[in-house]
């Protein structure tokens, strides 16, 4: 609660306030605790104090029981005797000004993110890559944009891939090698995702982050509440997205220095999901944001179990911190407290490591940042209890407080515009079309090859005939022309041998008129007669 400028978080035995103070909020902060130890009141009630102070906030609801921040809360018998031990006289049930948020947008205003604004190393993360994979994923988001394909959705980021790889010759030179064993996996990986409903989540209209940072009409900040009891359902998918929406508040908010409070604090449930098996080269890239966002107005609240599961570059940003008790059964437990104790200001009034293992539940041991922006002296404490209602909301309740957000219809119909998937398809059908009208003019011309050919073959065949039938008809004449000649040679023969025997004959009968003459002159007797008969027919025989 805000009491005297200051978020009121716990007291302790000796009604000594324990607060954070708002310009010291930005410099981080740590919920640590077993569970069951009270971790989620602390959460709940810094999210309320910093609401109350014109703080806006952003958290995420893994178990669906942060919902009760939207509705007033009830100071029941056992809320009233925590504050009269803590003696808390003020205390104020209400409700807090709420806005619910869903990856898959069915329990709040949907969030979408692109393909291209989650960028490789994240969505590596998502989809649980080796760093050889990674860089072929990496290498498929710089062709997308070297090429202009806009990667919005994982259908677009499907189609690139089977792109790439199907290029991959072309590629390689230029962006480093491709494997298609690689390709798979992501490709795999990708179907994997989409299943645990991702889809719901790459597209647009995209996520506009600064409206997480918006405040009521009365000045109290709004409390922005992602709903992930689905979403933790997929570890590396809640950390991966958590920490895409980290680093776009990062890049995304302008530098403002040292404010009198923040503009916005995000806090990061179940951190030691983001850390675990994070390569050295991205734990470089959080701690850098951790360290540079704090000049931005953001303050960073990690809650995890226990301190080691938050590396140490990023436990020494973290000024103000709120440990709840850690279970001590095993050496490495044991190891644990005592990190946990030595991370603390010496109290000369209590053993902070004994302390950490006999805390009760809403009970812990607070160091705050003081105006210096040194830690105070660990105090045990009693935490105060939350102004709204602990746990989950009815339907109906959420419904309408989604439907009268300012934010209703934004966000909440998906828009497929021309992206990768469809240019890489135009590009395969014009392509196909080219092939084909090549493979048509390839087969056109073959044909007209083929009946110039055959044309080319009748000519021939039509001028061997034509001559053939010339040759033909020249035989033909000369035959013709011999046997004209020879005939004409036969005729005139045959005429001079007529003419020889006709004169032949024509001498002869002259001759024989003669002799017969003769005869016939003499004759005149019987004998004379027959002789000249005879004499007559042999000659004529």
């Amino acid at each position: 609660m805000l009491k005297d400028n200051r978020l009121l978080i716990g007291k302790t035995a000796e009604k000594k306030e324990l607060a954070i103070l708002p310009q010291m909020a930005n410099r981080h902060g740590l919920i640590t605790g077993a569970s069951g130890s009270g971790k989620t009141i602390t959460l709940k009630v810094m999210a309320e104090s910093f609401s109350d102070a014109g703080v806006p906030v952003f958290l995420a609801d893994v178990k669906g029981d942060l919902a009760g921040t939207a509705v007033e809360g009830e100071v029941n018998e056992s809320i009233q005797k925590r504050l009269d031990k803590i003696d808390v006289k003020d205390f104020e049930a209400k409700s807090f000004p709420v806005r619910f948020w869903d990856l898959y947008g069915t329990e709040g205003h949907p969030v979408r993110a692109t393909v291209e604004a989650v960028g490789p190393e994240v969505l590596s993360i998502m989809l649980g890559l080796s760093e050889a994979q990674e860089g072929n994923l990496a290498i498929a988001f710089a062709v997308a944009k070297d090429e202009n394909l806009a990667l919005i959705d994982l259908k677009d980021l499907r189609s690139v891939l089977q792109y790439v790889s199907e290029n991959k010759d072309t590629y390689t030179t230029k962006y480093g090698n491709i494997t298609s064993q690689s390709i798979g996996v992501i490709q795999r990986s990708l179907l994997t995702l989409e299943n645990q409903g991702a889809d719901h989540f790459f597209g647009q209209p995209a996520l506009d982050v600064s409206d997480f940072f918006a405040r009521e009409s009365d000045g109290r900040g709004v409390i922005n509440i992602l709903h992930a009891v689905t979403l933790f359902e997929s570890p590396d998918m809640y950390a991966a997205f958590l920490l895409w929406l980290l680093t776009t508040l990062f890049s995304t908010s302008p530098e403002v220095g040292d404010l009198d409070k923040p503009k916005l604090v995000f806090f990061f449930d179940e951190a030691h999901l983001l850390f675990n098996g994070m390569p050295t080269y991205r734990l470089k890239r959080i701690v850098q944001i951790v360290k540079l966002i704090r000049s931005r107005g953001i303050g960073l609240y990690f809650i995890s179990q226990s301190p080691t599961d938050i590396p140490d570059e990023i436990l020494a940003q973290l000024g103000n911190r709120v440990q709840h008790s850690l279970r001590a059964y095993t050496p490495s437990e044991q190891k644990a407290v005592h990190a946990a104790a030595q991370a603390f200001r010496v109290n000369k009034a209590f053993d902070t490591e004994k302390a950490i293992l006999e805390l009760g539940t809403g009970e812990a041991l607070i160091s705050f940042q003081d105006e210096k922006g040194a830690p105070e002296i660990v105090e045990r404490a009693t935490i105060l209890p939350p102004q709204s209602r602990m746990g989950a909301i009815d339907g109906i309740t959420r419904n309408k407080i989604i439907n009268m957000s300012p934010l209703c219809g934004k966000y909440d119909e998906a828009i497929d515009p021309e992206s990768a998937a469809e240019i890489i398809q135009q590009k395969a059908e014009t392509k196909a079309a080219e092939e084909k009208a090549r493979i048509e003019a390839e087969e056109a011309a073959k044909q007209q090859l083929a009946a110039d050919k055959a044309a080319e073959k009748a000519a021939n065949e039509q001028a061997k005939l034509a001559e053939k039938e010339r040759l033909a008809a020249e035989k033909a004449a000369k035959k013709a022309e011999a046997d004209r000649i020879k005939a004409e040679e036969k005729r005139r023969a045959q005429a001079e041998r007529e003419a020889s025997k006709a004169k032949t004959s024509s001498k002869t009968k002259s001759g024989a008129d003669r002799f017969l003459g003769n005869i016939l002159g003499s004759a005149g007797s019987a004998i004379g007669r027959k002789i000249t008969n005879k004499i007559l027919k042999d000659i004529f025989k």
